[in-house]
């Protein structure tokens, strides 16, 4: 039996994505790296949660002068332990082990970072409990032993607390292993300069669209379980780019994705109308 030897290039960042700081987040994230305590990023879907841990990664590897692989898993229900960890298959007639993305992490010391945690079956987030305590070991059952972590190995998670129900929180034995970051919607300035720099679109279209985002999350808890993420913003801003007529982009990047509801699509179509008449 033997192992597969996997190509470590893939999970490198090497281009620095772009990312704008809205508070200590940065200065959070280094020390939580820097003392080996895991992260739990919150908050509502297209906020930069992701880009942040990209950006985190290059920009640690550049001050630690070293590179540092970041291993995304996008956490789904039927998410097994044998997903995470890895599996033997038959190669031929060979018996092979094939490393799952959390043993690619805690071998080589990069940041794993699992996205939208909750999604996941309970009896697989267990996994990483031993990872995110004092012990920062990974059990392989399969392989009838325990592994110590690379000391250099980091964990992330992510996941949006409005959206879920209690069936899917996050357990506290869970919870209490980690600090937590919270993301939100960035004010206007902030995001206007994001989706500037992210459309390559003029700077007034771009106000004009993050005061759409802003005055539909105002339908949050009333009418919307979710306000319009800022991708959705940076979206019609490009769809604008390619000729499309800009209340036209809104409706379609954002309308009758934000709800099904006939009224409430109406509601944001005004919105639309009165900033793109």
């Amino acid at each position: 039996m033997t192992n597969i030897e996997l190509d470590m290039n893939q999970y490198m960042i090497n281009q620095k994505p772009y990312y704008l700081p809205v508070g200590d987040e940065v200065e959070i994230f280094r020390a939580a790296y820097l003392s080996k305590i895991p992260v739990i990023l919150k908050g509502p879907t297209g906020t930069g949660k992701t880009r942040f841990v990209e950006y985190m990664t290059y920009l640690l590897g550049k001050e630690l002068k070293r590179s540092i692989p970041l291993i995304t898993v996008a956490c789904h229900e039927d998410l097994t332990t044998t997903d995470l960890v890895g599996r033997y298959l038959l190669k031929g007639e060979e018996t092979v082990w094939i490393d799952g993305p959390l043993t690619i992490a805690v071998t080589s010391g990069g940041i794993c970072y699992l996205d939208e945690i909750v999604e996941a079956r309970k009896d697989t987030t267990v996994i990483i409990h031993p990872l995110s305590d004092h012990r920062r070991i990974l059990p392989m059952d399969k392989k009838g032993k325990i592994i110590k972590a690379h000391e250099n190995f980091f964990l992330v998670i992510s996941y949006n607390p409005g959206y879920q129900s209690v069936i899917k929180d996050l357990k506290e034995s869970t919870k209490q292993r980690f600090i937590a970051i919270d993301f939100d919607y960035p004010g206007r300035e902030n995001e206007t300069q994001i989706i500037c720099n992210e459309s390559e679109t003029t700077e007034e279209l771009s106000n004009d669209l993050a005061l759409l985002g802003e005055k539909i999350r105002n339908l949050k808890g009333h009418a919307l379980n979710e306000g319009a993420s800022t991708r959705v913003l940076i979206y019609a801003a490009r769809l604008i780019k390619q000729g499309i007529p800009p209340a036209r982009a809104c409706h379609v990047a954002a309308t009758s994705l934000l709800s099904e509801e006939k009224e409430v699509q109406s509601a944001i179509n005004e919105i639309i109308n009165s900033i793109f008449p």
